[in-house]
């Protein structure tokens, strides 16, 4: 039998065909495939060197370059490099802390003016905010070396107002590696601030300010919920990074103010420790690690990013 023909409408037209279903399955393979390039990359620059070196700090201690080192899962390697280095571990996080605090209280500050208060002023200070970050991370260190110097005017101010004696100084101690620092990844804190209080919607802190609430009140019960999701990216991209830092230390303190990333720079560079500067390695990316996950286990991970 032939196929019936399409029955005419009221309006004499042909009604129209229903388009044909799409294959199931098509597509299904194309995500991978655009995943594939990142993903390659990834494996190649990140997941092989962290086995190289994971590798190597389970090498020989008595090895060395000359002699060569051989893979014989020396665990021990560890606990040595721990009881050996624990006071820079301790270092590391104590700056790596107090810089963050000092970013606080600036930055969260800076950023809700930005995103609530700047009106057409806003682009430029995000400008402003992340100008440095167009300059090498090295010369911006360099630059607060001289502002720091025994003869730079900051120095001078401190000494005219008593708050330093004729012989204080501030370049070559613990102040000046927190102020490093604190100064070098402050923009890693501010942008995602920003980001999270610019959504905010000021109808929320009118309706907080007709309820009869304080302004004290309206940040603690509504601001500052709202901006925890930028509050706590920016506390992680600025904590990670400056736990791991070595250059401001190297830069603007002495051998007692080395963190962590100075001994590890001086284990493969210096010393040609392998085994002990890979381990020292997965000591602080462990370290940190439980740091970051018990910091989201109590602030929520939900809407982070």
């Amino acid at each position: 039998m032939s196929a019936p023909a399409h029955v005419p409408t009221a309006s004499g037209e042909q009604p129209a065909s229903p388009a044909p279903a799409a294959r199931p399955g098509r597509h299904r393979f194309l995500p991978y495939l655009l995943l594939l390039p990142g993903a390659a990359w990834l494996f190649l620059f990140f997941v092989v060197p962290l086995v190289q070196l994971a590798a190597a700090s389970l090498y020989d201690p008595a090895g060395s370059l000359s002699t060569g080192y051989a893979l014989t899962w020396s665990f021990d390697n560890y606990p040595a490099a721990l009881q050996a280095y624990w006071p820079q571990f301790g270092r590391s996080f104590w700056y790596a802390g107090i810089a963050l605090v000092l970013a606080l209280l600036m930055g969260y500050p800076l950023a809700y003016a930005i995103a609530q208060k700047a009106g057409r002023w806003k682009h430029l200070l995000l400008v402003c905010v992340i100008a440095p970050m167009f300059t090498s991370f090295l010369l911006r260190t360099l630059a607060w070396k001289t502002i720091l110097s025994d003869n730079g005017w900051l120095v001078g101010l401190l000494r005219d107002v008593h708050l330093l004696g004729p012989d204080g100084r501030l370049l070559a101690t613990p102040v000046a590696v927190v102020l490093g620092l604190t100064y070098n990844f402050l923009p890693f804190l501010v942008l995602p601030l920003y980001a999270s209080l610019e959504r905010l919607d000021r109808r929320l802190l009118e309706a907080s300010s007709d309820l009869y609430a304080s302004p004290l009140k309206t940040f603690r019960r509504v601001t500052l919920p709202l901006s925890m999701p930028g509050l706590t990216a920016g506390t992680l991209l600025f904590f990670i990074p400056a736990t791991g830092d070595y250059l401001n230390a190297e830069l603007l303190g002495t051998p007692n103010e080395y963190m962590i990333g100075n001994v590890i720079d001086s284990a493969f560079l210096v010393r040609l420790d392998y085994p002990q500067g890979a381990a020292l390695s997965f000591l602080l990316m462990s370290a940190i690690l439980a740091v970051v996950f018990g910091y989201l286990r109590n602030a929520g991970t939900r809407d982070v990013l």
